[in-house]
């Protein structure tokens, strides 16, 4: 689990190491890179700015791209336990009926399991044997000294900490991140939707099938996670009221079955939802001097895919792996190789989710009726044969490295 720690009782673990590694952000992508930092022997420091772990959570759907790091950080059994198989995605048009139901799970059951489970339990998951984290804190402004990186450290209201020096900065606080502005990364670009999502949960939904209806001017997901299933309501920005939206889509519906409308009940009884702002971001460059940007603060996704998460977790395993034996006269060479691999294939993903974003996130009954025909006539390989191709080739860190001996 993690454990609040002090910053300075995370420093003085780190002291010694063959690389000192600052980690800022205690998400998916920070912690997957400190706990397979850990599993190699380093002390990485983990700060965030938060008060503390808590976070109103969603769902995410995780490929098998995501097996590698937790066999490596040692908790697979544990994700599998605490997540649940997804098998199915079923598509309903615009006024609600079935389109067409595709076994996901079977595509991609070749390179490992597609399972649904909630942000909260992957975080547990990935901290089953600890990880100290420091909350409260975060970085200010980092420079170079000489082959060194100084972070400099304040508390959430900006009040100053102290500095330490790092051979290496990682920004991972996500698709806001500060970070970027501290570094010298480049242009960042993104995309704006218009849209956002109130989520909630559906308790005691045991189907382990996701559902999707791509309305007019909505849209509503269920996804499962163990022991119960999230739902998320997407609407223009300028249609802010949940219940104006909630009786549009019932006026507009029929036949959506017990379990959508079990959704919209959830999100109806759900208490100020979580919304979920439904835009992305790209940086230019994901290194620079003595620093990288990690997970959504180097390129975050939108959800239209579910494949953001596994991307994160998937760039923390390679950049770790390329680490494991590094010294800090290799670490240029190595984070080079990093980013030459893993960039394009992140944005290779996040190109297929703007796609699907396009055809998800719109308004018109003409429209609606032309997505429809599309959507009968497109296979699920065909619609997400991007994602099927990176599944499918997954790269080697160590015939990256064998490849590129320079980087040793």
């Amino acid at each position: 689990m993690i454990e609040p720690t002090p910053l300075d009782v995370q420093l003085a673990a780190a002291a010694d190491d063959r690389l000192r590694v600052l980690i800022v952000g205690a998400g998916i992508a920070g912690l997957t890179l400190a706990q397979l930092l850990r599993r190699d022997g380093l002390h990485p420091v983990v700060v965030d700015r938060a008060q503390d772990g808590t976070h109103p959570g969603y769902m995410l759907a995780l490929m098998p791209l995501v097996d590698r790091a937790l066999d490596d950080v040692g908790v697979h059994e544990e994700y599998r336990r605490r997540s649940t198989t997804l098998d199915r995605f079923t598509f309903h048009g615009h006024r609600g009926p079935i389109l067409r139901s595709d076994p996901l799970g079977e595509v991609l059951l070749p390179y490992g399991d597609y399972r649904g489970i909630d942000r909260g339990a992957l975080i547990e998951v990935l901290t089953t044997h600890g990880c100290p984290v420091s909350f409260g804190t975060t970085v200010d402004a980092v420079r170079r000294d000489g082959d060194t990186s100084v972070a400099a450290f304040v508390d959430r209201d900006g009040a100053t900490i102290g500095d330490a020096g790092f051979d290496l900065v990682v920004g991972a606080d996500g698709l806001h991140s500060r970070m970027r502005t501290l570094l010298p990364v480049g242009t960042v670009t993104g995309v704006d939707t218009g849209w956002s999502g109130w989520v909630a949960w559906v308790d005691g939904d045991a189907d382990p099938s996701a559902e999707e209806l791509w309305g007019d001017g909505f849209f509503l997901g269920v996804y499962p996670v163990h022991g119960r299933a999230g739902t998320i309501l997407c609407r223009p920005d300028d249609e802010p009221d949940l219940a104006a939206v909630l009786a549009r889509v019932r006026t507009r519906t029929r036949r959506i079955g017990p379990r959508l409308a079990s959704a919209l009940g959830a999100l109806e009884r759900t208490e100020d939802p979580y919304l979920w702002r439904l835009d992305d971001t790209r940086a230019e460059s994901w290194t620079a001097p003595g620093a990288v940007l990690l997970g959504d603060a180097a390129a975050g996704f939108l959800p239209t895919a579910g494949i953001g998460a596994g991307m994160a977790m998937e760039s923390a395993w390679m950049l770790a792996r390329l680490m494991r034996d590094a010294d800090p006269s290799a670490l240029p060479g190595r984070l080079a190789q990093w980013e030459r691999i893993q960039k394009p294939r992140v944005e290779s993903a996040q190109a297929n989710s703007r796609t699907l974003a396009r055809l998800m996130f719109r308004r018109g009954a003409a429209l609606a009726w032309m997505r429809e025909t599309a959507v009968r006539m497109m296979s699920i390989r065909a619609a997400l044969g991007p994602i099927l191709r990176l599944v499918a080739e997954q790269p080697d860190p160590d015939r990256i490295l064998e490849a590129a001996p320079a980087a040793r």
